[in-house]
């Protein structure tokens, strides 16, 4: 049967035997690694006619961000660069990673062509339109 998660994250099962390693690679690595390096959290919502994806992508400019649509999947992709400016105090830590980061969905019942995007306060805003079904066109053949 499948574990219980509620929204708050927490696992409702008593026993996990990979959380041991879990914990080690949190507390060698920081709590920066696994999914937060390739990917970002997004929110996706039904709004009848449109969908409306939010992705948090804070401390990116506009510019870093790309959007691609190719055979019915939309790819957002961010690059964030290292700022290797040598004026700069020796960091004693540094926590903000440099990095690719990049999310795919399928598209294939969207307008893609009304796609629209804003980006705000480091969170993207894309309304995605979705395809009008139209019934297949029916007629009636005479036989001469």
């Amino acid at each position: 049967m499948f574990e219980l998660i509620p929204f708050g994250g927490h696992r409702v099962s008593a026993y996990d035997p990979f959380r041991a390693f879990d914990e080690m690679e949190r507390s060698f690595f920081g709590e920066s690694r696994g999914n937060a390096l390739s990917a970002f959290r997004t929110d996706v919502v039904d709004t009848g006619d449109a969908y409306k994806l939010d992705a948090e992508l804070p401390g990116f400019k506009k510019e870093d961000i790309k959007i691609d649509v190719e055979n019915d999947v939309l790819t957002i992709s961010a690059e964030r660069k290292l700022d290797n400016d040598e004026s700069k105090p020796n960091f004693v830590k540094r926590e903000r990673f440099y990095g690719s980061y990049s999310r795919s969905f399928d598209v294939s019942g969207i307008e893609v062509d009304q796609i629209e995007a804003a980006y705000n306060d480091g969170v993207l805003t894309l309304t995605m339109p979705k395809k009008v079904e139209t019934a297949p066109a029916s007629r009636r053949l005479e036989i001469k």
